[in-house]
């Protein structure tokens, strides 16, 4: 395209070039010609006054030679002499044949003949006797073409410049249509191949503009689909755990017949794979939101219907189950399945990493902008909070119940709240254990979270929900947090 474009630009300013600069030239020519001719008549005319009063020979070869053209042998003066010979007085050279000056002196009319050299301009003029004599002006061939070579050089120029900066304007416009064009094409190959995050800059013509928009809006959907297939996998993957806790307290309870311990091998194996399962989906996964616009559910009767299923549980390993703050609809901006998903998460990690007998409560708060979701229980807490938080720590560092985990049980609930635009936060709880707080905001924008992260820190000290302390004292250093042996995914 690029060099279509200059063959273009080069045929078309070529044509221009040639339409108006020969026609131009020829017209210098003919303006150079009769600039040279009215020079020769007005030398012509200057002689005329002379003739008009005298013939004498001394004194018309005197008028000759003061004028331009006589002083360079260039004019000359043909009068007829008295009488009837047809004799002439010649002053001055002669260049014009005589049938030339016999037309002009018979006619009376100028006219130009063609000699060696040049032209010679042959003027009548009338004498004081009544006579007509001629004068003879001789215009050389380069007097004729004077200054015509000049102007065609410069013409020439002008036209080579024209073409040139024609050709070097269409090359820069080719340059700009095909450069986004290889680029976009370049960048489709690439995303073929594999790599998602080849975008393509927003440049070039409107066409390829919009051309590269299309491109980058497809492969973010390209890979907002991929991601939501792999979290799709990850998260049906993680929620198949909270059947397999089931199983596995359940076969812990079979004794040490040999079935039991085929039981319990299979439950661990079947969790191995499971977590296999969600690393390999959640391997190298960009952030995404963990939210849709539009989507919501009542935490109220999704925590109700949870701790429904998992009380049962509990009942059967003697925990005390509280349940508070669900009397009432509490509409949050988080779709139902991922709520659901977030629970069982805190709840399977509560009945895997504490032993029996442990209580736990669930509180929900409504603090008019947020939906606090208390998970807490009385074990033995949890030593390293940020490394509980850290995506796939947990469960690297040789503490309990970091056999088998992925890590990501946390990670699924932080989503949750950051799509809301809050937070996770891990702290010591009113029963002696750890408290996970789940910040679900409802208008769910960055600008909310920071206002209201703002607000809570200058109310730091003020005594939380429960009798617990601050929000920001309650979780990284606070008080009174002890050791914990323990490691949740």
């Amino acid at each position: 395209m690029r060099w279509a474009l200059v063959k273009v630009s080069l045929a078309v300013t070529a044509m221009v070039v040639i339409a108006f600069a020969v026609p131009l030239g020829l017209v210098i020519k003919e303006m150079a010609r009769d600039r040279a001719f009215s020079d020769a008549e007005r030398q012509a005319a200057t002689i005329g006054p002379t003739l008009t009063i005298t013939t004498d020979r001394e004194e018309l070869n005197r008028a000759v030679l003061s004028t331009e053209p006589g002083g360079r042998g260039r004019l000359a003066v043909h009068v007829p002499a008295a009488g009837t010979d047809g004799s002439v007085l010649e002053i001055g050279t002669r260049r014009a044949t005589r049938e030339d000056l016999e037309t002009v002196g018979a006619s009376g009319r100028a006219s130009i003949a063609d000699v060696p050299g040049g032209s010679v301009l042959l003027q009548p003029t009338a004498l004081g006797s009544g006579g007509i004599a001629v004068v003879e002006v001789f215009v050389a061939d380069d007097d004729v073409s004077h200054g015509v070579g000049t102007a065609w050089l410069v013409l020439a120029g002008v036209g080579i410049a024209l073409i040139v900066g024609s050709v070097a304007v269409a090359d820069r416009l080719g340059v700009r249509m095909v450069q986004p064009a290889r680029s976009l094409a370049g960048a489709a190959q690439d995303l073929g191949e594999g790599r998602l995050g080849t975008r393509v800059p927003e440049e070039g013509p409107t066409e390829l503009r919009s051309a590269a928009v299309a491109f980058n809006s497809m492969a973010d959907q390209v890979v907002q689909l991929l991601a939501n297939e792999r979290e799709l996998a990850a998260d049906l993957s993680h929620r198949l755990r909270t059947p397999l806790t089931v199983l596995r307290l359940n076969a812990a309870s079979l004794g040490e017949s040999p079935a039991a311990e085929q039981t319990r091998a299979a439950v661990e194996q079947l969790e191995h794979e499971v977590d296999t399962i969600i690393r390999t989906a959640r391997e190298q996964r960009p952030q995404t939101q963990g939210g849709q616009p539009g989507a919501g559910c009542d935490a109220s009767e999704v925590i109700r219907e949870r701790m429904g299923f998992w009380s049962a549980l509990a009942e059967d390993e003697g925990r005390t189950v509280r349940l508070a703050g669900v009397d009432r609809t509490v509409r949050i901006p988080v779709a139902r399945p991922e709520l659901a998903a977030a629970l069982d998460a805190l709840l399977g990690n509560v009945f895997r990493h504490t032993p029996e007998g442990t209580a736990f409560a669930v509180d929900v708060h409504h603090s008019g902008d947020a939906v606090l979701v208390l998970v807490s229980d009385a074990g033995p807490g949890i030593p390293d909070p940020d490394s509980a938080l850290a995506r796939g720590a947990s469960g690297r560092n040789g503490t309990r119940g970091g056999v088998g985990s992925t890590g990501l049980g946390l990670d699924i609930v932080r989503r949750v709240a950051e799509s809301t635009g809050g937070d996770l936060r891990i702290g010591r709880s009113v029963l002696g254990g750890t408290e996970v707080r789940i910040w679900i905001g409802l208008d769910g924008g960055p600008a909310e979270r920071a206002r209201r992260g703002h607000r809570v820190g200058r109310r730091s000290g003020r005594r939380g929900p429960r009798g617990g302390r601050g929000r920001n004292a309650e979780l990284r250093g606070a008080p009174g947090a002890g050791p914990d042996p323990r490691s949740r995914s």
